[in-house]
């Protein structure tokens, strides 16, 4: 039988990347942590990692691929254990690790080196932003976060950096971007906070505050662009291709099916935040087990899983009723989950915060900086 979403904006059978979760230990208890099990020291078994690689290293022979390691904090894991798990990948895999760089030394630096691991540190901004960022024991982290960026820089080792906004406002931007530029990061990425997983702080804010605070980013960013702005260089692209006609060929076809395995195997399909969980209705929100079931079958699979079907209508009712829908494509799963309880449900608050008061504010710099007219 013809796929009922198949004419529709369905799965991909083959993702761009696999989330891999090698322990869900974390060292630290941030306030906005959306993880349940950070506080047990569950390491993903050496099977598990073989099991994945039998699908990926095919995938990796054709194009791109990337393997991200993502915790808990994956340096917990330990650099024995992190090699034993990266092994079965073949040599065109990449590597990337999304660390809160607390546990980085001269050791770390010198593996990450070894195998060609692209690192991204999780640092909110100055010392006085990073105040939910904290140790099991609520001690402050942001001293040791800067030693291991220090490290990072002694060694020579590129890095990329994702910031946490709890409360987006004007004069933010500018003093955000200006620290990350002497942060001597490659690339930056802004993430409004989200109510999701154990977080339960709301994240509603004044629609004119966040899509201020998104166009100050635009200006902060022009005045001197040394790094990647992920958030405003996404909303660059999609303005230039609207301009330029081709807006339609911005949005895959199918949706990148981002296969997060958690520490046993299990695979969450489209949103990470979700794996960890359960719900009476949904269950554990798994499509399976790699180390019973070929990765490249659950994804071939995807959408036998219930709630991804419900996702998908929602997919659908916001590409009905959302203007915004070709510039992101639908709220995310995990935001429909814990905001609004299900999946077929439309805009959220992370939707409003990250992506159409993004675009507004991108378009509001544009409107308030147009050239004059000679």
């Amino acid at each position: 039988m013809r796929d009922r979403w198949s004419g529709m904006r369905g799965i991909a059978t083959v993702p761009t990347y696999v989330v891999m979760q090698p322990t869900t230990l974390c060292n630290l208890d941030c306030s906005y942590c959306y993880l349940p099990l950070r506080r047990a020291d569950r390491k993903m078994p050496v099977e598990v990692a073989r099991a994945v690689a039998a699908s990926v290293n095919p995938w990796a022979r054709t194009g791109r691929f990337s393997v991200v390691w993502h915790g808990g904090e994956p340096l917990a894991a330990g650099r024995a254990h992190l090699a034993e798990l990266m092994r079965p990948f073949a040599e065109g895999v990449e590597h990337h690790v999304q660390t809160n760089a607390t546990l980085i030394d001269d050791a770390w630096c010198e593996f990450f080196a070894e195998h060609g691991v692209r690192v991204s540190v999780s640092v909110d901004g100055p010392e006085a932003r990073n105040g939910d960022r904290v140790t099991a024991g609520d001690k402050p982290a942001y001293a040791r976060i800067v030693r291991g960026i220090e490290a990072l820089k002694r060694h020579g080792i590129p890095f990329s950096a994702l910031c946490v906004v709890g409360r987006p406002v004007p004069g933010l931007a500018t003093e955000l971007y200006d620290y990350f530029l002497e942060l001597g990061c490659d690339v930056l990425g802004i993430n409004v906070e989200e109510l999701e997983g154990v977080n339960l702080r709301a994240n509603r804010h004044p629609e004119e505050d966040v899509t201020a605070f998104w166009s100050e980013l635009v200006g902060a960013w022009r005045r001197d662009p040394r790094i990647h702005l992920r958030e405003i260089e996404w909303s660059l692209r999609y303005v230039a291709a609207v301009l330029d006609g081709t807006a339609d060929a911005v949005l895959p076809r199918r949706l990148d099916p981002i296969p997060t395995v958690a520490h046993d195997g299990s695979v969450v399909l489209l949103s990470p935040e979700l794996a960890g969980f359960s719900d009476p209705r949904y269950g554990d929100f798994s499509s399976g087990n790699v180390l019973t079931t070929p990765l490249a079958e659950i994804l071939a699979g995807a959408t036998g899983t219930p709630w991804i079907r419900e996702f998908l209508d929602g997919v659908e009712a916001c590409r009905d009723r959302c203007p915004y829908f070709g510039f992101c494509g639908g709220a995310h799963a995990a935001n429909r989950y814990f905001e609004r309880g299900r999946f077929d449900v439309t805009t959220t608050d992370h939707c409003l915060n990250s992506k159409i008061r993004l675009l507004d504010g991108v378009l509001d710099h544009a409107r308030d900086h147009e050239p004059t007219a000679v």
